[in-house]
């Protein structure tokens, strides 16, 4: 258990348990190891920034718990609005205060980068920037390789305008994945904190996918 959450052992053990039963079919750019890397990002923004790291805890290890809904309807269920009706409960039958779980409701239906729900509180912007984060940068790299992998996308297509590809197709690749959205999320980050982490790992991304682009079509 980390020393700076106050929650008790057993009650993050069974956040966790809940974590991999709901994401661990959604493999390793959304299963549980993902869960994890942005519950320990969220903690390390929170400290931070003086937020409460019990909202962030269970926040963070439940925000994805929609996932196999958006996953099996290609996109028409909205994982962030869908998990956070599904937490409600969850964090009822766990002992959570009335205005708790409100807190957490909405860190997990606000996370979404496509979403229409803002996030209002410091710990919802912590929890939207700790997500963020895990897609960017060398996690993000691998992630994006890993979905375009599970849904059959090839290996690369930079010929290709993404205006006219579509996602959740074999066009989806991870360059797409730049194109649309892992090269904006620099931009979009709600903590100073977070943007300062999102620039280091956005100069990354840039450094590979020109090396990938030079190796596709033999000039490295």
């Amino acid at each position: 258990m980390d020393p700076n959450v106050s929650m008790t052992a057993d009650r993050l053990d069974r956040l966790r348990q809940i974590s991999r039963r709901y994401c661990g079919s959604e493999g390793g750019a959304h299963g549980p190891d993902h869960s994890e890397r942005v519950y320990q990002m969220a903690l390390r923004l929170g400290r931070e920034m003086g937020a409460d790291l019990d909202v962030l805890a269970a926040a963070a290890l439940l925000h994805d718990i929609g996932r196999k809904q958006e996953r099996e309807t290609r996109g028409a269920v909205c994982h962030a609005v869908h998990g956070a009706k599904l937490a409600v409960p969850i964090l009822r039958d766990l002992g959570y205060p009335e205005d708790t779980i409100e807190q957490i409701r909405h860190c997990i239906e606000s996370h979404r980068y496509r979403g229409s729900q803002q996030p209002q509180t410091l710990e919802a912007r912590i929890l939207f920037d700790a997500d963020k984060l895990d897609s960017i940068g060398a996690i993000g790299i691998g992630r994006a390789f890993l979905f375009a992998g599970q849904i059959g996308a090839c290996l690369h297509n930079p010929e290709l305008d993404p205006a006219d590809t579509q996602s959740y197709s074999s066009q989806d690749t991870a360059y797409r994945e730049f194109q649309v959205k892992m090269n904006r999320v620099k931009d979009r980050l709600l903590t100073p904190a977070g943007s300062r982490i999102a620039r280091s790992r956005h100069e990354f991304m840039e450094l590979f996918f020109d090396r990938l682009n030079r190796e596709i079509y033999g000039s490295e």
